[in-house]
C-alpha cells in the first residue's frame, strides 16, 4: 500500500478533504500553528528546573490503577506518569504534536494510520518504548478489564500492528476524518508493569512511567508525591520543553473542602483551584492575602465549557416524561441562586456546549435544516431552541411556577393532599445523589420551589467511593453531572449521549439518551469532512438535546478561581482552553 509521506521541514503540507496532514502535528480543518518549533508559546522559556510544590485534592484514592472501572486513582496520575503517542496544544481548537510518535502517515484509503515511534522514548526503568508496548496499551484499554470509555472512544479501530520496534500501523473500521488524533491520545503503559491477567486486580502496583514523573511515596486515600524523572527522554523535545518543572509534585487529600481551604490559609499546600463561589467571595482573606504572600487571582480561558446540570434519570419510569423534566426545569430559580448563594459569579448554561462557537442559536439556521433533512430527522424536532424563564423579580418568578403548573396540569397530573401524582398515581417524589455537601444550600432553595408543585424533593450526600458506584450502576433519580467539552467534540460524545452507552455501567450517559436520531447526528458530528460540517452538526445536536430537558442546566463561568502562594513563576503568554491545575503543573516554575 502506498503511503501520503509529508515531511513538515520543508513545509510540505497536502490538503485532502479539507485535514491537514504533516507528519510531526495534526490539526483538523486548519494548518497547524506549530512548525518547525522550539517550544509552545504558552510555556516560560525561561524556566528552570527544581522546587517542590503542594496542592490538594478532594475525596480520597484506592487505587494506582487509573485506567480501571471499579476503583479511584490518585488526581493527576494519568497526566505526569503516560505520555501518549501526540500531545494537543493548548492553544488551538485541536492539535497534536510529536511526543512518543515522532511522525505517522496516512494510508491513501485513509482506512489506517502508521506511527513511528521516537527512538529516545523510554520508560522510567530505562527500557525503550516500542511499538510492542503501544500495541500492548491500545489492546489492553480496549479489553474488558479496562474502563469501559476506551472501548467507546476507539470503538472504530479495528486493530493494531506491529511492523518493526519502531512503527506500528492501527487499522480502521471506516473513514473517520479524527481517528489518527484520536488514537494519538492513547497512553503508553509498559509491558513490565502488569500483564494482562493481573491488570484489573494489581492495584497496589506502582506503574512504570512514560511520562516525566514517577510515584516517590503514597499513603491510600491520604496523599500521593510524584517526583520528577531527571533522565526524562523527551525533556527537549518541543512538546515538552520547558515544561514540568517541579522537581516534586504533592497532592494532599481532603474530604471537606472548607477544611482544606483553611489548610491552604495555613500553609500547608501551596496553590488551590476554587469551583465555590460563596468561599471565593467570602472566605479568601486574612493576613496573608493583604500583604500579596498569597495571591488571588482568576485566569480567563476560552473553554468550551460544555454543560453543568441536574441530569435527569430517565430510565427511571418517573422521568420517562418529558412534561415533567420540563415543569422541574422551569421552577428552578438561576437568577435568584446566582444572586443569593454565587455573589453573581456565574452565568446561566445556554447550551451543550456554552462559551463556544458549536452552541446552537435559538432559531433554526439553514444549515440545520438541510442537515436534518439529509439525515431523515423528522422536520417536528427541528424546532426554535428553547429560552429558559428568566426571573429578575418576585414576580416574573410566580409567573414561572403558574406556567410550571399548567404543563402539569395538562399532562395529567394532580394534586391529592398536597403531593404531586402522575397520570399513573404515582407519587412524584425525587431522591437527589450528591457527593459534595457545598450543593446541599443550592438544592434547599429548589426543593422548596418543588414543594409549591407538590414534589417532594429528597437529597442526600454520599462518600466519594459509593457515589461513583452509585453513578457507574445508574443508581440514582437526579444527581448533579458535568460535561466539559472540547473544541473539536467527536467519539467522546458516543459515551456521553449515544444509545449504545445507555446500559453500559461506567459510561457518562447519566440521564439515560436513548435517541436515534441523536446518534445520527453525533455519527455525522464525528465523520465530518470539515469545520463547517462539524459546527452545523454541532449546532443541530445542541438543539435536540437542549429541547429535550435532560437536565436542568446549570451554570458556568469562563475563568478558573485560583490562589497561590508568592513562590512562583509563570509563563506571560496563557493558553486558551486549559483546565488550571493541569496548566500550573505543566508549565509554572519557581521564583
Amino acid at each position: 500500500m502506498r503511503l501520503k509521506k509529508v515531511i513538515i521541514i520543508l513545509l510540505i503540507l497536502i490538503f485532502h478533504n479539507n485535514y491537514i496532514y504533516a507528519n510531526e502535528s495534526i490539526s483538523i480543518g486548519y494548518s497547524p500553528k506549530y512548525n518547525n518549533f522550539d517550544s509552545f508559546d504558552y510555556v516560560n522559556k525561561k524556566s528552570k528546573k527544581g522546587g517542590d510544590i503542594t496542592i490538594s485534592a478532594f475525596g480520597t484514592f484506592d487505587s494506582l490503577n487509573p485506567f480501571l472501572l471499579k476503583s479511584l486513582a490518585p488526581a493527576q496520575i494519568n497526566n505526569l506518569m503516560f505520555d501518549t503517542l501526540m500531545t494537543r496544544s493548548l492553544d488551538e481548537p485541536s492539535s497534536s504534536y510529536a511526543l512518543v510518535a515522532e511522525s505517522y502517515t496516512i494510508a491513501d484509503d485513509e482506512l489506517s494510520v502508521t506511527f513511528t515511534l521516537d527512538k529516545s522514548a523510554r520508560f522510567s526503568n530505562s527500557q525503550p518504548i516500542t511499538a510492542f508496548d503501544v500495541k500492548y496499551s491500545f489492546e489492553l484499554l480496549t479489553s474488558a478489564s479496562a474502563h469501559p470509555q476506551y472501548r467507546i472512544y476507539w470503538s472504530d479501530i479495528k486493530g493494531a500492528k506491529v511492523i518493526n520496534e519502531r512503527t506500528i500501523i492501527f487499522f480502521f473500521k471506516r473513514k473517520n476524518p479524527e481517528l489518527h488524533m484520536m488514537i494519538g491520545d492513547l497512553p503508553i503503559l509498559s509491558r513490565d508493569w502488569l500483564s494482562a491477567e493481573n491488570f484489573p486486580n494489581a492495584t497496589k502496583k506502582i506503574p512504570i512511567a512514560s511520562g516525566p514523573y514517577d510515584i516517590k511515596d503514597y499513603s491510600i486515600g491520604k496523599y500521593i508525591i510524584y517526583s520528577r524523572n531527571k533522565d526524562y527522554w523527551a525533556i527537549n523535545k518541543p512538546s515538552r520543553k520547558h515544561m514540568y518543572n517541579f522537581d516534586s509534585i504533592s497532592i494532599k487529600y481532603y474530604k471537606d473542602m472548607t477544611v482544606a481551604l483553611e489548610a491552604f490559609k495555613a500553609g500547608e499546600y501551596d496553590y488551590i483551584l476554587e469551583n465555590h463561589s460563596k468561599r471565593w467571595a467570602r472566605d479568601y482573606n486574612g493576613p496573608n492575602f493583604v500583604n500579596k504572600k498569597i495571591i488571588k487571582t482568576e485566569l480567563i480561558h476560552k473553554n468550551n465549557t460544555g454543560i453543568q446540570g441536574f441530569a435527569f434519570n430517565t430510565r427511571k419510569a418517573i422521568f420517562s416524561d418529558i412534561h415533567l423534566r420540563k415543569a422541574i426545569s422551569i421552577v428552578f430559580d438561576f437568577e435568584w441562586s446566582n444572586k443569593n448563594l454565587f455573589y453573581n459569579q456565574y452565568l446561566r448554561s445556554y447550551s451543550y456546549f456554552s462559551n463556544s462557537e458549536l452552541s446552537a442559536s435559538v432559531n433554526v439556521s439553514e444549515d440545520e435544516l438541510l442537515l436534518s433533512r439529509n439525515l431523515s430527522i423528522n422536520s417536528i424536532r427541528i424546532k426554535d431552541k428553547i429560552i429558559l424563564p428568566i426571573n429578575n423579580s418576585p414576580a416574573e418568578y410566580r409567573k414561572s411556577l403558574v406556567k410550571a403548573k399548567k404543563i402539569l396540569d395538562n399532562s395529567g397530573y394532580y394534586i391529592k393532599e398536597n403531593q404531586l401524582y402522575s397520570p399513573r398515581h404515582e407519587l412524584i417524589s425525587i431522591n437527589f445523589l450528591l457527593a459534595q455537601k457545598g450543593f446541599e444550600r443550592i438544592l434547599a432553595p429548589f426543593r422548596n420551589n418543588l414543594k409549591r408543585l407538590g414534589i417532594v424533593l429528597n437529597y442526600r450526600t454520599v462518600d466519594l467511593s459509593l457515589y461513583q458506584q452509585r453513578l457507574d450502576n445508574y443508581d440514582f433519580d437526579m444527581t448533579v453531572v458535568s460535561y466539559p467539552q472540547s473544541q473539536s467534540p467527536g467519539s467522546e460524545l458516543l459515551g456521553m449521549f449515544s444509545s449504545i452507552s445507555y446500559d453500559k455501567n461506567g459510561a457518562f450517559n447519566f440521564p439515560g439518551i436513548k435517541d436515534n436520531d441523536v446518534d445520527k447526528i453525533i455519527d455525522k458530528l464525528i465523520y465530518s469532512s470539515n469545520r463547517k460540517e462539524l459546527i452545523t452538526a454541532a449546532h443541530l445536536l445542541d438543539r435536540l438535546l437542549w429541547n429535550e430537558y435532560y437536565l436542568v442546566p446549570n451554570w458556568y463561568i469562563n475563568t478558573h478561581r485560583i490562589a497561590y502562594y508568592d513562590k512562583f513563576i509563570q509563563p506571560n503568554i496563557l493558553p486558551l482552553y486549559y483546565q488550571a491545575t493541569n496548566y500550573v503543573l505543566q508549565t509554572w516554575s519557581m521564583k
